[in-house]
């Protein structure tokens, strides 16, 4: 499913926890991972010995990175690239240039920001914006583990959702794992009772309609393990709190759902669920 895995990296912790996720898919697909640093010369910062930090950073971390991949015999392209434009374009641009199918970066996670602000232009946020292909995230605290037995997709029905759903499907029967399809209706707050109950129904049978769209596009060639459920509550709360309960191992999420936001954070669910989330969310247009 993924043959070519890039790796930007900055030597951040965060940075250290994606080249683990990374070098893990890589072995657990066979593929070649690529391992980058962008050097940024628009932050001098120099050590005591006069080198340029960030030049010395970046190298340490592509070395750290390349010595962890060759520790789980998988071997890895290394590359430090000149910055002539924006760090996120330059990803990208390498990410065409080399056929890369999923980009693995580090992000803040719920102790990087509080969840009032976005984090606006940032790399990892301009890169999923804009990048073609998948996009795993992982942050500080992000638990990698060394086989994804589990996948976790929640669908709003929306064509995006769609697009997550077959991306999760491909991947969950590329390594034998058990694929969790849920919908969570928000239902907000509403005085009335018997109103709530009204919503409620109304809620869970349009959820009900989404999952058995799901589960047609999944179940159209080969039988694969599947749990469906609907859920109540905030969204970004309950994909969290489902994939903590039964020990998901990755989450796939679209980058926009039915309201059709383009920009991709700004308090979007999937921003919130990557920023929270214990396990790597992987995000696609």
């Amino acid at each position: 499913m993924y043959q070519r895995i890039l790796l930007p990296t900055d030597g951040s912790e965060a940075s250290s926890t994606a080249a683990e996720a990374a070098v893990t898919l890589a072995n657990q697909f066979d593929a070649e991972l690529h391992v980058i640093h962008v050097l940024d010369h628009d932050q001098p910062s120099t050590d005591t010995d006069g080198v340029n930090a960030p030049d010395r950073s970046g190298e340490e971390a592509v070395q750290t990175a390349v010595e962890l991949a060759a520790s789980s015999d998988v071997e890895a392209t290394r590359a430090v690239i000149e910055k002539t434009k924006s760090i996120h374009q330059e990803i990208l641009t390498y990410t065409d240039k080399h056929s890369i199918d999923c980009i693995v970066m580090g992000t803040r996670g719920r102790s990087g920001l509080s969840l009032s602000r976005a984090v606006l232009g940032s790399v990892a946020e301009l890169t999923l914006r804009e990048s073609p292909v998948p996009v795993m995230t992982v942050h500080e605290e992000t638990v990698v583990d060394a086989d994804i037995n589990s996948v976790l997709v929640p669908t709003d029905g929306s064509e995006c959702a769609h697009t997550a759903v077959e991306h999760a499907g491909e991947l969950a029967r590329s390594v034998d794992a058990t694929l969790h399809i849920i919908y969570v209706a928000e239902i907000g707050q509403v005085i009335n009772g018997e109103r709530v109950e009204r919503l409620r129904e109304a809620l869970e049978e349009i959820g009900e309609k989404a999952l058995d769209l799901a589960l047609e596009k999944v179940q159209s060639s080969t039988y694969l393990p599947t749990e469906t459920s609907v859920l109540t509550g905030p969204p970004y709360l309950e994909i969290v709190r489902y994939a903590e309960e039964h020990d998901v191992d990755c989450i796939v999420m679209g980058t926009h759902g039915r309201k059709g936001i383009r920009r991709f954070l700004l308090g979007s669910v999937t921003e919130r669920v990557i920023r929270r989330a214990g396990v790597p969310v992987i995000s696609v247009k």
